[in-house]
């Protein structure tokens, strides 16, 4: 199984190989330097390096466009992963006032504060109580005329 592995790769590396000598032979056509006179030779390296030039920049503009995509790619990667990725449920929990500031203060802080001091006090009004009298000296003072003048009086 190896050994047909290995002959395959060895078929493809040959097959690139002929279309990379085939589109080299259709873009640039060969040389004939024979024959040619100093000044043709000068204009000739003048034009191919035009022709390196180009595609050099054309080469920059790529690489730049590439690595721009693979930087959105890793952004977007990120992205997904953060709105995939499920968050902890929070669980309360009870804490004291004194233990809050304690965690927020640091344990170097053993400062104690004390909330309901700086609370407002609200003051109730007291109802007013009637005094409670026995009823019994309460009905033999009011019987008889003197009980119906002193009610009579109070009215007043």
């Amino acid at each position: 199984m190896l050994y047909t592995a290995l002959e395959m790769i060895s078929v493809e590396k040959e097959v690139m190989e002929k279309e990379r000598e085939t589109t080299l032979a259709e873009r640039v056509p060969p040389l004939k330097l024979s024959g040619l006179s100093v000044q043709e030779l000068q204009d000739l390296c003048k034009d191919l390096h035009q022709k390196i030039d180009v595609v050099d920049e054309e080469r920059y503009d790529v690489e730049v466009k590439v690595n721009k995509l693979d930087k959105e790619m890793a952004e977007m990667k990120i992205k997904v992963q953060e709105l995939t990725r499920k968050k902890p449920t929070l669980k309360r929990v009870k804490i004291s006032a004194e233990q809050l500031l304690s965690v927020l203060l640091g344990s170097s802080q053993s400062k104690t504060i004390d909330f309901k001091a700086n609370l407002k006090t609200v003051k109730k009004e007291e109802e007013k109580k009637e005094e409670v009298t026995d009823w019994r000296k309460n009905v033999e003072a009011m019987s008889g005329m003197d009980g119906r003048k002193k009610m009579f009086d109070a009215g007043q």
